[in-house]
């Protein structure tokens, strides 16, 4: 059973790691604030969320969504309690993907606001920041348990660790955080 439910937490939160991740791999090139600066002076969100990086995360996180309901429909994985049809993958993978691109913006904004510059850490906001907004943007369409809220964020933690480690070994990552 709690096998069971971690598995549906990762099923049901994957696209929003693809839109993540993808964002950063293939990001680069215009930020989403054209630059600009707010009120206090500093930049609105900074040079690492950008519109290529940000474009492809949707895109990636919303075709893993595809791929996720037809597996689903094609009974791969036996019966699980996800939401039929392919269209609904394909909605929620959107949902969580464009969720986790404003999220990880939310994030750096607070960053700039709180005068962090890019890539020094932020314990917590770096890791949680994308996840707590393709939580927002999906739970609406698709309510989760809280239970499986937990799980997502442990989960979220460990994986986001790991990753950036790994990262950081093959020299994609300037910093093992």
């Amino acid at each position: 059973m709690v096998l069971k439910l971690v598995f549906m937490s990762f099923w049901y939160i994957l696209p929003a790691y693809v839109a993540n991740a993808s964002a950063c791999i293939f990001g680069g090139g215009t930020p989403i604030d054209l630059k600009k600066c707010f009120i206090d002076g500093r930049r609105v969100i900074g040079d690492g969320v950008t519109f290529k990086g940000s474009f492809f995360g949707i895109l990636l996180g919303t075709l893993t969504g595809a791929i996720q309901g037809i597996l689903i429909n094609f009974n791969i994985f036996g019966q699980l309690d996800f939401y039929a049809g392919i269209i609904d993958h394909i909605i929620l993978a959107f949902l969580l993907s464009l969720g986790a691109i404003v999220g990880d913006a939310v994030g750096s904004f607070i960053k700039r606001r709180l005068n962090i510059e890019r890539g020094k850490p932020a314990p917590l906001l770096d890791q949680l920041d994308f996840v707590i907004g393709a939580l927002i943007f999906a739970y609406p369409f698709a309510p989760i348990p809280l239970s499986m809220v937990f799980i997502i964020i442990v989960m979220t933690l460990f994986i986001h660790f790991i990753g950036n480690v790994i990262a950081y070994l093959i020299g994609v990552k300037d910093c093992w955080w």
